[in-house]
């Protein structure tokens, strides 16, 4: 089954205040609001970086799940990884022989998404989303293309935090039919990272990009590293 990173959410409670670092640190464009994500009760922006996603939700009502995490973590945070993949059925086996419940099935003309429990997996919200066409994106808006820019142009990894970085690490492969080796999982594109979780307990708390320019920048709870 071909598997790549392709896109990485955070959560923040001031979405304007988050757009602002975004594209201040970043130097990279809104390309969409996706009114679907309305029916969890967010808002949201997404941001290309190379054929890559980045989005930041926001809730705008009481009770939801990504509320929840922001009071969970003490603030803004990672909230969802998500994978590009070329057979959802080969997948939904898979969720189902590991014991993972599939919470929420994501789907949009060209697209289906399957978001796996994070209690079954840890550390995050997993997606694992099929195109008609691999390489397009339609959660990304019609002419999001149009919107990418060249001073970052790839999301090379996603860090999480977990109490047992290894066992976590394992339970990702076992449920993606991947390996993973030093707490970390290769994938056809990006890497997936397991690391000692501080303070703030499990989570997604790390993003690591490749740019023209290397720097670091805290956003949403997160730290970016810009690899030049």
């Amino acid at each position: 089954m071909r598997m790549r990173l392709r896109q990485v959410a955070l959560v923040a409670h001031d979405l304007a205040a988050t757009e602002k670092t975004i594209t201040d640190a970043l130097g990279v464009e809104l390309c969409f609001r996706d009114p679907g994500v309305g029916e969890f009760g967010l808002v949201n922006a997404l941001y290309p970086i190379g054929d890559k996603l980045l989005e930041v939700v926001s809730p705008n009502q009481e009770g939801t799940t990504a509320g929840r995490l922001l009071e969970k973590r003490g603030g803004d945070s990672g909230y969802m990884v998500i994978l590009e993949i070329d057979d959802a059925d080969a997948m939904r086996a898979r969720a189902e022989a590991a014991a993972v419940r599939i919470v929420f099935e994501a789907k949009a003309p060209g697209v289906l998404g399957l978001h796996l429990h994070p209690a079954d997996v840890g550390g995050a919200i997993l997606s694992v989303d099929e195109t008609d066409t691999w390489g397009e994106w339609p959660w990304a808006g019609p002419d999001w293309r149009s919107h990418q820019t060249t001073g970052v142009t790839d999301i090379l990894a996603v860090e999480i935090e977990a109490s047992d970085p290894a066992a976590m690490a394992a339970r990702w492969a076992e449920v993606l039919g991947v390996g993973a080796a030093d707490n970390t999982i290769t994938l056809e594109e990006g890497e997936i990272r397991f690391v000692r979780a501080g303070p703030r307990g499990d989570g997604v708390s790390a993003v690591e990009l490749s740019a023209e320019t290397a720097g670091t920048h805290q956003i949403a709870g997160c730290e970016f590293r810009l690899i030049a």
